[in-house]
């Protein structure tokens, strides 16, 4: 049977099967009055499990460039991106804050006492938190070259890991903040992510003690929300670092006055 593109609702997103948290990013508005023209950035899941009627739609978005953070150990456990039509696919490995595949075992077979052990007591929040500091303050080649692709051309472009929420939202909020979007802005966008449609699907081994209990889902829960305080804890990364984002951009990714124009010019609308 022949599948259908993925209809449209009322909300502007697309129904999509296989790819979670989908999103075009186009509307935000920058703190001099323009806005993030629509259908030239997107954000995504990871696209492993598309359907044909997901791939279909995607193709039909005239993407340059898919831009995907995960690591071996993701695309291992997930599978590889689904292949476009004349899309070049860039892979950038990003710090995960699962901490790749052992973390991830950990996560769908580990039992209570492990569980409490590794995520009690505020444990997950704070490896959150520093997961995105981490991101901030090590991965500055890897988020340069992301502005640069698109300065120099390279949207439409859609940005994924395997939820799309933390290393694919950072990197958004990143490119964001060098169009000058506001940043009230950029957290509601963040915040997205922790929509019940868009979230990630949490999966607990059939051996796994416990199962996905109340108290094991609420151990897990932090590791799958996003939240106002990671996204906060990595602007503080930035000024603590840099002292403010125009230098962060300029001396720590490398944004120089041109080129920031030349990506504002690319992305923006208005």
């Amino acid at each position: 049977m022949t599948q259908q593109t993925p209809q449209v609702p009322s909300t502007g997103e697309p129904e999509l099967t296989g790819v979670r948290n989908f999103r075009d990013v186009g509307g935000l508005p920058t703190v001099d009055g323009r806005r993030v023209g629509p259908g030239v950035l997107f954000r995504s899941g990871h696209l492993a499990h598309a359907t044909d009627s997901d791939t279909a739609f995607l193709d039909s978005l005239g993407l340059h460039t898919v831009f995907d953070f995960r690591n071996s150990a993701d695309i291992k456990l997930e599978g590889p991106d689904v292949t476009l039509t004349g899309v070049r696919t860039v892979n950038l490995p990003l710090s995960d804050p699962a901490d790749g595949a052992g973390f991830w075992t950990m996560v769908r077979e580990g039992d209570l006492a492990t569980l409490r052990e590794m995520l009690g007591e505020g444990r997950a929040e704070q490896r959150m938190t520093a997961s995105y500091r981490l991101i901030i303050t090590t991965r500055t080649a890897e988020h340069g070259r992301v502005l640069d692709e698109l300065a120099d051309g390279s949207a439409p472009a859609l940005m994924h890991c395997s939820a799309g929420k933390d290393r694919a939202g950072l990197s958004i909020a990143i490119t964001l903040l060098a169009l000058g979007v506001e940043r009230d802005a950029i957290e509601a966008d963040y915040l997205e992510s922790s929509a019940v449609h868009r979230r990630y699907k949490v999966w607990r081994a059939a051996h796994a003690q416990d199962g996905m209990s109340p108290e094991v889902m609420a151990l897990l829960t932090p590791l799958f929300d996003a939240r106002a305080e990671y996204l906060a804890a990595a602007f503080t990364a930035i000024e603590e670092t840099w002292g403010d984002t125009d230098t962060y951009l300029r001396r720590g990714l490398g944004l120089d006055p041109a080129k920031r124009e030349r990506l504002r010019e690319r992305l923006l609308a208005g």
